[in-house]
């Protein structure tokens, strides 16, 4: 039979390739690891109990989830932490907070900073260079809206008095340490002390400094102020989570000169302050709680001496940093 004959049959190969399965691994043996930095695609982890470092990448299936300091993940690979290996992030486990910015007010895109820490240190300094109270509002806001527990770190005290800028937070319930140059940080590290802290603050406020001293070998690379514009130059480049000797861990970030709070919805502020949100309970439909919404109930709560003034305007100071702009660079 001629292999062109038109009577000629043949069968079609059968197919070889392995059948698809819904079937996705487990990873039951993979490790549970701790994201303490990343750097261009590679995360550096704690495993353990912080008994050795891991770098890891993150697993294709993941897509385009976020992994981000802070985050607990599960490890598969080689997680031995030996010179020349890379572990994958196959799973990023629940986060109990999320520590977020957004640009500026107008853009829709949030940026993750930190992921499951319950306080968050905002470092000032009370003169050189001089306290920007719109950014700090904005850092408490964020705080708020994370769940996160909020705590003013006040530097160079030996340069000028902290009351006028602590008398404006008092009314918030915020807490303070104050800080000097070559001081001793034993207040600071009480508060610190068992916790999960991301330290945040304007370039040139001290940060850097604070993280060498209370974690002795660090040697995070410090600036200076420039004296013309008063800012400080950006020395930290990455989030950098480190554990302290006495207990709980610190998170140095990069300086900031701006903070977006577009996924911050000005209604859900409230929340954050159980007195004041008890109160708003008999306001106006869609009431703004603030001083230009007709019939606030928290108007009524201060004539009739159930709140101090004094809080309710530093509330509405919060709202009125959220709906404005953030400060320029």
């Amino acid at each position: 039979m001629s292999r062109y004959d038109e009577e000629a049959k043949y069968d079609r190969p059968k197919r070889r390739t392995r059948p698809r399965t819904k079937d996705r691994p487990t990873y039951d043996d993979a490790v549970t690891g701790f994201v303490i930095t990343r750097d261009r695609g590679r995360y550096t982890t704690w495993v353990g109990e912080g008994d050795r470092v891991v770098t890891a990448m993150k697993a294709r299936q993941l897509g385009r989830k976020g992994v981000i300091v802070g985050d607990r993940v599960k490890l598969d690979g080689d997680a031995t932490g030996d010179e020349g290996t890379l572990a994958r992030i196959v799973e990023v486990l629940p986060r109990t907070t999320l520590l977020r910015r957004s640009a500026d007010d107008d853009d829709p895109v949030e940026r993750p900073l930190v992921a499951n820490a319950d306080q968050l240190v905002i470092v000032v300094s009370v003169a050189n260079p001089e306290p920007r109270t719109r950014l700090i509002d904005r850092f408490l806001v964020a705080a708020y809206d994370a769940g996160m527990r909020p705590l003013l770190c006040l530097t160079k005290t030996d340069l000028a008095d902290p009351e006028p800028l602590l008398s404006t937070y008092r009314p918030l319930g915020v807490e303070s340490v104050a800080t000097q140059q070559g001081g001793n940080l034993d207040d600071l590290d009480e508060q610190l002390r068992d916790r999960t802290s991301v330290m945040v603050g304007h370039s040139g406020v001290g940060k850097s400094t604070l993280v060498n001293a209370l974690v002795p070998g660090t040697n995070r690379a410090i600036g200076v102020v420039n004296d013309n514009t008063g800012r400080g130059r950006h020395t930290s480049t990455s989030a950098l989570l480190l554990r302290l000797p006495k207990g709980g861990w610190i998170v140095d970030t990069p300086g900031i000169r701006s903070f977006g709070l577009a996924h911050v919805q000005p209604d859900q502020l409230i929340h954050a302050f159980a007195d004041l949100a008890a109160e708003t309970t008999n306001c106006p439909r869609a009431c703004g709680h603030s001083e230009s919404d007709p019939g606030c109930a928290l108007d009524e709560a201060v004539t009739e001496g159930r709140i101090e003034a004094e809080r309710v305007a530093s509330f509405r100071r919060l709202l009125a940093s959220r709906e404005g702009r953030p400060d320029p660079a």
